[in-house]
C-alpha cells in the first residue's frame, strides 16, 4: 500500500472524526501558529548565523497536514504511536514529536461559540452568557487514569469516591444546544464537583454577573445554596413518609430541571467518543491539555462552523 493511499485513508472523517471542510478549515487556522512555532525551536537550536535560506536543508519526514492528521487519529481512535509510526513508515519518536508540536495547538484555540467569537476562559464564558442571554449548564465528568507509583505524595487524591478508581475530574459549561463553551478546571477525582468550581472563582463571577444563570446537577446543592436566585439545583430529597402529593410535585421538579440541564450531558458524552477520554493511559499532567484540544474540536461542530 503506498503511502498516499494511507494518508488519504487516514485522512477520512472515520479516523480523525472531523469532516473534510472541518479539516481544510482546522489546517488553515493552524498553519500560523505552527510555522511560528516551528521558527522559534530553529532559531533556538541555531548557534551561529544562518547560512541558507529559509526553507532550505532536509525535508521532514512528514509534513504538516501529516502531522494534524496523526494527532487527530491518535486523539479519535486512541491508536498507538509506534502502530502510527509503521504506517507513515516513520521512528516512533517521530510520530511522538508530531503529537507533542500539534496537541498545544489544539488546545490553544479555544471555545467556539455560534456567534463567532473563541472563549477560553469562565470569564469569558459569563460575559458571553450575559450579553448573549444564555442559561449556562455545568457539570463534572470523570476520566480514569493509571494509578500513581506507591510512596508518592499526594497517591490517594485521584481515588475517587463515586466511581472507586483512579480518575481525574474536569468541569463542562454548555448551553441550551448542548456546545461546549468552556472545559477546564481539570482537578483530581478525590475533590468534590463544587470544590472544583469554586476553586476555578465561580463565586466570584456569579457575583460579578447578576443576570447570568445557571443550571447545575445534585452534586452543586452548596453552589445553589449561596446563589439561589442564579443557580438552579434538583429539589432536595424527601424525608421517608412523605405525603403522595409532595412526592408527586418532587418527582415532577426533579425532572423538570434535568430535562433543561441535560444538554450538558449530551455534551459530555459526545466528548467521551473520543477514545483517549475513555481512559486515559497517557501522563496524568497531559490529561488537561488533551481534553481542551477534544473540547475544542467538538466545539467547531456544535457552534456549526464545520460545514
Amino acid at each position: 500500500m503506498s503511502i498516499n493511499t494511507i494518508r488519504a485513508a487516514f485522512a477520512h472523517c472515520a479516523f480523525t472524526g472531523l469532516s473534510r471542510n472541518h479539516l481544510g478549515l482546522l489546517l488553515t487556522d493552524l498553519l500560523p501558529a505552527w510555522t511560528a512555532a516551528r521558527e522559534d525551536r530553529l532559531h533556538a537550536r541555531r548557534t551561529r548565523t544562518r547560512i541558507r535560506k529559509p526553507g532550505a536543508g532536509r525535508r521532514p519526514r512528514l509534513s504538516f497536514t501529516d502531522r494534524v492528521v496523526i494527532t487527530l487519529v491518535h486523539l479519535r481512535l486512541a491508536i498507538p504511536h509506534a502502530a502510527l509510526a509503521v504506517a507513515y513508515g516513520v521512528d516512533r519518536a517521530t510520530v511522538t514529536r508530531a503529537v507533542t508540536q500539534i496537541r498545544p495547538l489544539l488546545a490553544r484555540r479555544g471555545f467556539a461559540t455560534p456567534a463567532g467569537t473563541r472563549l477560553h476562559t469562565l470569564a469569558d464564558v459569563f460575559a458571553y452568557a450575559a450579553a448573549e442571554g444564555v442559561t449556562l449548564r455545568i457539570d463534572a465528568t470523570e476520566i480514569r487514569v493509571r494509578r500513581p507509583r506507591q510512596g508518592r505524595p499526594g497517591r490517594k487524591a485521584f481515588v475517587s469516591g463515586k466511581l472507586k478508581q483512579n480518575t481525574i475530574k474536569t468541569t463542562l459549561a454548555a448551553d441550551h444546544h448542548g456546545a461546549i463553551l468552556w472545559c477546564g478546571a481539570t482537578r483530581p477525582g478525590r475533590m468534590h464537583d463544587v470544590t472544583t468550581a469554586r476553586v476555578e472563582g465561580v463565586d466570584a463571577l456569579l457575583d460579578a454577573y447578576p443576570s447570568v444563570k445557571v443550571l447545575v446537577d445534585a452534586g452543586y446543592q452548596g453552589l445553589a445554596r449561596d446563589h439561589h436566585d442564579q443557580v438552579s439545583a434538583p429539589p432536595l430529597k424527601l424525608r421517608p413518609g412523605a405525603p403522595t402529593e409532595q412526592q408527586a410535585a418532587w418527582e415532577h421538579d426533579r425532572k423538570r430541571q434535568s430535562s433543561q440541564r441535560i444538554a450538558v450531558e449530551h455534551a459530555i458524552a459526545e466528548l467521551k467518543w473520543w477514545r483517549v477520554l475513555q481512559r486515559f493511559t497517557g501522563r496524568r499532567e497531559l490529561l488537561p491539555e488533551t481534553i481542551n484540544a477534544i473540547a475544542g474540536l467538538v466545539s467547531d461542530r456544535s457552534a456549526g462552523l464545520t460545514w
